[in-house]
């Protein structure tokens, strides 16, 4: 296979610079060139058009988000947004999933070496996934386990126990997680739902800061209340939580009530949070009152604790492929059997609706 060609455009040396090196450490991409500004991008996309770019916010002469408008309208090529963690930042770089971009991740800082391995991991895997976004019709032949560095699996945060909790309760607790492509697809499935649905926690892949965002602006368009989760949230009617970026959530129970855990630990399957261990807490703890549904993304996060899911008696849906911007998560959940159903989008919206 030929290497995944990647344009880095960022104002900051150092930042082009770390960001090569860590893209060239991967044997499957290499950097063909770098900018300052947007300005010199176009001249270096004149030159050789990349398969991904790499795309910092904040520049002087043209802003990411101005130039992410004008390389999508013009010449789409799939870009990868690369942005500091401040609240500011963290709100323009939510819209520019809306204008376009495959990713959004925070830009890698060299303050610790595990905080610059897990950016490492972060940022090869976003440029695999934006390529592999690109491919449209040809991504259920997409190779889903790359040759990567070992990952950890849900034992990490929550052991495996044979006995479940499936005592069944009055109140249905709906489960979503989703990566490459799901902030959309999230968007479009809430927006569908009425005030009253049953509670929604949900593991979106992002990072630290931007959820915060992604949640309020979630919340200005749904009937349904939408807040980033914090630890001992209950699990309530009407309202979705999402999980904080770079905290893993649990959803937890007391009595008949549920409620979600925030916790530190390790990258599970490459990501924090993950999917497989909410699906795996949801299997613990809400059993045969838990729905599971994963959406878009890259990779196999959520398909073992969706599998352990399906095996306490809760219902499993996966987003159908015509639908995924990337589908690797789903298809992974398909292939070990552990989805009832694929969906679309709307179908799921009112399959939620109708429980």
């Amino acid at each position: 296979m030929e290497k995944i060609k990647v344009l880095v455009i960022d104002d900051s040396a150092v930042a082009r610079q770390t960001l090569s090196d860590i893209i060239n450490s991967e044997p499957s991409m290499h950097v063909v060139a770098t900018a300052s500004d947007p300005y010199f991008a176009v001249k270096k996309i004149k030159n050789e058009v990349p398969d991904v770019i790499t795309l910092d916010i904040e520049m002087p002469r043209m802003d990411g988000l101005t130039f992410l408008k004008k390389i999508m309208s013009q010449h789409p090529i799939p870009v990868v947004v690369i942005s500091s963690l401040t609240e500011e930042g963290s709100k323009v770089a939510i819209n520019a999933l809306q204008y376009g971009a495959v990713e959004v991740i925070t830009k890698p800082k060299l303050t610790t070496k595990e905080f610059y391995l897990e950016s490492k991991v972060r940022i090869i895997d976003a440029i695999k996934a934006a390529n592999i976004a690109s491919l449209k019709k040809i991504q259920d032949k997409i190779e889903l386990n790359f040759k990567v560095a070992p990952k950890n699996s849900a034992d990490a945060i929550l052991s495996f126990s044979e006995k479940m909790n499936v005592d069944v309760t009055t109140e249905k607790v709906i489960t979503i997680g989703a990566s490459t492509g799901g902030t959309q697809a999230i968007k479009e499935i809430l927006t569908n739902l009425p005030y009253d649905t049953s509670g929604i926690v949900i593991v979106q892949h992002m990072p630290e800061a931007f959820t915060t965002s992604f949640a309020q602006r979630l919340d200005e368009v749904c009937k349904i209340t939408v807040t980033e989760a914090k630890n001992g949230d209950s699990v309530l009617r009407g309202k979705a939580l999402i999980a904080p970026g770079n905290k893993h959530l649990l959803l937890k129970r007391s009595g008949t009530k549920y409620y979600v855990e925030i916790k530190d630990g390790p990258l599970v399957n490459r990501h924090r949070p993950s999917v497989d261990v909410l699906f795996r807490s949801a299997a613990r703890y809400a059993g045969k009152n838990s729905i599971g549904i994963i959406l878009t993304g890259m990779g196999d996060d959520g398909a073992k604790g969706m599998l352990e899911m399906k095996e306490t008696g809760a219902y499993t849906i996966a987003q159908d492929e015509l639908s995924s911007v990337v589908y690797g998560m789903p298809l992974a959940a398909v292939k070990i059997n552990a989805v009832e159903k694929s969906m679309n989008l709307k179908q799921i919206s009112d399959y939620i609706t109708s429980i």
